[in-house]
């Protein structure tokens, strides 16, 4: 594939003036976290009248730790999400029981062990990066060198992905798509709408 056809996925989402301006700017997908422990934490159904404005083609994404899996897809189906993050501890099993397509998070530290992912067959690979106190949002980015070559146009691309290396992802990496956050906010869960207008200027141009 070449950049031309990276995706974007804006997570942490909790409120309707948020989500409007990453669709108007050019959002592909957004991401509602259900983990609690999160700053970023949203009641699903606080969620659910936020997809309710969304248009139909932009995909909407639970993000979800270490849930039961009739959770899931009970929630899942009930707000009207499109797809499954999974970003906890969930085995290869585990994914099959999700009604809904899943992207599986991985943390990358430096002794990460890339073998892991052949396992996951059924999903699409979503790298992060490692924090020993977060689980994600952290802004922090990982040794993308690090990615072997023959994945790196299948996997969705995070951590402390902004303004200042987009044109090192896109042109070097070359991600399925790319899953930003806090790079995108003015404080945990409340977006900084001219941060989200210039990072997509900047995607436009890049694809110019």
């Amino acid at each position: 594939m070449n950049g031309a056809d990276m995706k974007v996925k804006v997570c942490g989402i909790t409120n309707i003036e948020d989500a409007k301006v990453c669709v108007d700017n050019g959002a592909d997908a957004i991401g509602f976290i259900f983990y609690k422990e999160s700053k970023r934490y949203v009641k699903p159904d606080t969620a659910r009248a936020i997809i309710s404005t969304i248009p139909i083609f932009t995909i909407k994404v639970g993000v979800f730790v270490n849930e039961n899996f009739d959770y899931i897809n009970n929630i899942a189906w009930k707000i009207g999400l499109n797809a499954v993050q999974l970003h906890g501890d969930e085995t290869p099993e585990f994914v099959e029981q999700i009604h809904l397509p899943v992207i599986k998070s991985f943390r990358v530290s430096d002794e990460f062990d890339f073998s892991i992912l052949n396992k996951y067959t059924g999903c699409t690979i979503l790298l992060d990066s490692f924090n020993p106190n977060e689980l994600g949002g952290t802004g922090l980015q990982f040794n993308w060198d690090k990615i072997p070559n023959e994945l790196r146009d299948q996997i969705i691309l995070a951590g402390g992905i902004s303004l200042d290396n987009i044109d090192e992802v896109y042109n070097k990496i070359k991600p399925a798509a790319i899953d930003l956050s806090s790079s995108l906010e003015k404080s945990p869960g409340t977006k900084d709408h001219k941060k989200v207008k210039i990072f997509f200027n900047k995607i436009r141009k890049l694809r110019e």
